[in-house]
């Protein structure tokens, strides 16, 4: 059968696929055009399983409230290099996955994958588009918040995403808080959120270094006392001196606001994920020997 240029341009319209993997697919399947599409997603899937155990550490942080205010949520999607994690395709998928969990709540992120969009699952979307872009996609965290209470998202570029929920305040003290939680990456909201061990393994550290001094005991202990204290101050929101104006900290702020923190989420691109090293000159090099 002839493939005409109506029928392929038709194909890419459906797929976002190449003109010539476009052309190859309506030949092999005779022109039929339901049959192509079916075996370029069996393609799409295969090569997407491929890709999968490559290490995806770039990416994006999508952040968006609903227009009520009452719903946020937060996805973090990684790709292999920055340069994909700026494309179109990849940029819209973000906003559609957080767009889908805007709208309906999940418990895991096996359940996010199966939430649908136009048609096909979040994640045959992303095996899609990894055939379609070359590289490995991971839908790695989400946060989705609920309250009756002042809901609040910021988004440092791409890169840095955070949710804040508020107890009183309005949604600009949220922004401004939110916008501290980025820069300051605090660990908790107070110090009833630190891990006992965090606290011991510290505290094992300021001793040995306060022993080293040779001062009394009592006077090693007050010296221990004053650094733990110094440390959850620069973990802990309340601690910390707001970002706007270090002259108060962020306690003092919400006090004076009449609000309170009850929680925040701050996400990274690729935080906690080992990438792989590598070496430019010497992949090159081992092209030019396999050719």
């Amino acid at each position: 059968m002839n493939i005409t240029a109506a029928m392929v341009k038709e194909l890419r319209e459906r797929t976002g696929s190449g003109m010539m993997e476009c052309k190859k697919a309506l030949t092999e399947a005779n022109g039929d055009m339901e049959a192509a599409i079916e075996n370029m997603r069996k393609s799409g899937l295969a090569k997407a399983d491929k890709k999968a155990g490559r290490v995806a550490a770039e990416g994006c942080v999508c952040v968006k409230l609903s227009g009520d205010g009452k719903t946020a949520a937060m996805v973090e999607i990684n790709s292999e290099t920055d340069f994909v994690a700026k494309a179109d395709d990849f940029i819209k998928f973000a906003n559609d996955v957080t767009d889908a969990l805007l709208a309906n709540p999940v418990a895991d992120l096996e359940a996010l994958q199966g939430l649908s969009l136009g048609g096909a699952t979040v994640d045959e979307t992303r095996r899609a588009l990894v055939a379609k872009l070359g590289e490995n996609l991971s839908l790695r965290r989400f946060e989705r918040y609920t309250s009756d209470g002042v809901l609040a998202g910021y988004s440092h570029g791409s890169r840095i995403g955070v949710l804040v929920e508020l107890k009183g305040g309005s949604a600009e003290l949220g922004r401004d808080i939110a916008m501290h939680v980025a820069a300051s990456k605090p660990v908790c909201v107070d110090e009833s959120g630190v891990a006992p061990e965090l606290i011991a393994r510290e505290k094992d550290i300021f001793v040995a270094q306060a022993a080293e001094s040779g001062k009394p005991a009592q006077i090693v202990e007050k010296m221990v006392q004053g650094r733990i204290s110094k440390f959850l101050g620069e973990i802990t929101l309340l601690g910390q001196p707001f970002v706007k104006n270090p002259d108060i900290s962020v306690a003092a702020l919400l006090k004076e606001k009449g609000a309170a923190v009850t929680g925040f989420t701050r996400y990274e691109v690729g935080e906690g994920i080992e990438k792989e090293e590598s070496n430019f000159a010497e992949e090159v090099m081992a092209q030019v020997r396999g050719s």
